[in-house]
C-alpha cells in the first residue's frame, strides 16, 4: 500500500517524457507545445507518450514556453567561492537593473546533486542558466547541453558550440612580465602551480615569449608553503638569485615574499615580486602589499549575464570563447 501511495504522488517530468519518446527534451517541450520544427510523427508521439505517462505540462511546460521568470540560475562546483562570488556580483551587477534574480547552486563535484539542482532550476523556470567553476579546463560534472533553456558558460569548460567567457591569461601574464622588465628586473623566474592545470600552460608560455625560451619555471602546488620552498631553493643554490619572480597565484606570492623577508631579502628594491589573481584578501595583507593580476571576474561575470539575458530574450548569439581582458594592480611588492 505504501508503494502505491508513492506511486501516485510522483510527478512524471519532461525528461521522461524525452527518454520514452527516444527525443531531446527541448524537442518534447516543442512538441508538447506545437512549436518548432519535426515530422508530425515526431510530435504525435511525444505527445501520446506524455499522455500514457501522465504527464501535466501545466507547470514545468509554462517556463518552457518562453514565458520569462525573471530569473537566472548560477550553477558551480566552486564551492569556497574564490572564482564564483566575484563573478556572481557581475552577473547580479548587470541584471539587478533588469529586474532579473539570481539563483546560485553549489554543486561540489557531485553529478547526482548536479542533476537535483538543474532540476530544481528547471522547475523554478528560470530563464537561462550560467555555469562556472574553479578552472577554466574542466567541465561540470553535469551535462547541461539539451536543457529547454539557454547556457552560459564563465570561468568553466563548456561544449565546443556554447559561448563561453573566461580571462585573458597570456595577456595579464605578458603584462605583469614585462612590468618587471620595465622594472629593470633581469633575472626573472616564474613559480607556479601544477603543470596539468591550463592556466599553468598560458602563463607559462606567455612568461617565456617576454623572458625566453630558457627562462626558469618552478611547478608545485598553489599554496604559500610551495612558494616559500621555492625560493628556498633558489637562494640556496650556488647562481645568482633572482631580481624578479613571478608568481602563477597570489598565495605562491605571499609564501615568496615572505621567504625573502626572512633572508633579509627587502621587496621590491632587492626582488621584485608580482603574483596573480589579485585575491584582495591575499594581496591586500602581504607585506609589502602585493602588485598582481585581476582576472577582472566580476567584469566576467556581467558579460555573462548581459549574454544570458539576450539568449533569453531570444536573440542570436554567436557561440565561442571570448577571453576578457585581465589588468595588472599594482601595489608595492613590483
Amino acid at each position: 500500500m505504501v508503494s502505491e501511495s508513492v506511486k501516485t504522488i510522483e510527478r512524471t517530468r519532461i525528461y521522461d517524457v524525452a527518454a520514452a519518446a527516444g527525443v531531446s527534451v527541448a524537442t518534447a517541450s516543442r512538441a508538447l507545445n506545437d512549436t518548432g520544427r519535426m515530422t508530425e510523427q515526431t510530435r504525435e508521439r511525444v505527445k501520446q507518450v506524455a499522455a500514457q505517462l501522465g504527464f501535466r505540462p501545466n507547470t514545468m511546460a509554462r517556463g518552457l514556453l518562453g514565458k520569462r521568470s525573471f530569473t537566472i540560475g548560477l550553477l558551480t562546483n566552486d564551492t569556497y567561492g574564490r572564482f564564483t562570488l566575484p563573478l556572481m556580483a557581475g552577473v547580479s551587477e548587470a541584471l539587478v537593473d533588469r529586474g532579473v534574480s539570481v539563483f546560485l547552486c553549489t554543486i561540489e563535484d557531485d553529478a547526482a546533486l548536479a542533476k537535483v539542482h538543474v532540476d530544481a532550476l528547471l522547475d523554478k523556470q528560470v530563464d537561462g542558466i550560467i555555469a562556472s567553476g574553479r578552472r577554466v579546463d574542466r567541465r561540470l560534472p553535469v551535462d547541461l547541453s539539451n536543457l529547454p533553456v539557454p547556457v552560459v558558460y564563465a570561468f568553466t569548460e563548456g561544449p565546443d558550440d556554447s559561448v563561453t567567457f573566461i580571462s585573458d591569461d597570456e595577456q595579464g601574464s605578458c603584462e605583469a612580465v614585462q612590468w618587471l622588465v620595465s622594472r629593470g628586473r633581469r633575472r626573472i623566474v616564474h613559480i607556479t602551480g601544477p603543470k596539468s592545470f591550463a592556466s599553468v600552460q598560458v602563463r607559462a608560455h606567455a612568461y617565456r615569449t617576454v623572458v625566453g625560451e630558457q627562462a626558469e619555471i618552478h611547478h608545485g602546488e598553489w599554496s604559500e608553503a610551495w612558494g616559500h620552498e621555492a625560493v628556498a631553493r633558489l637562494w640556496s643554490g650556488a647562481d645568482t638569485p633572482p631580481d624578479g619572480i613571478f608568481c602563477g597565484n597570489d598565495q605562491i606570492a605571499r609564501g615568496a615574499v615572505d621567504a625573502l623577508r626572512e633572508r633579509g631579502v627587502t621587496v621590491p628594491d632587492d626582488v621584485s615580486v608580482v603574483g596573480f589573481d589579485n585575491w584582495e584578501i591575499v594581496a591586500a595583507a602581504t607585506r609589502p602589499p602585493l602588485t598582481s593580476v585581476d582576472m577582472n571576474l566580476r567584469e566576467l561575470g556581467r558579460e555573462a549575464g548581459l549574454t544570458i539575458l539576450a539568449l533569453a530574450e531570444g536573440k542570436e548569439v554567436a557561440p565561442g570563447i571570448r577571453r576578457l581582458p585581465c589588468q595588472l594592480v599594482l601595489r608595492q611588492s613590483g
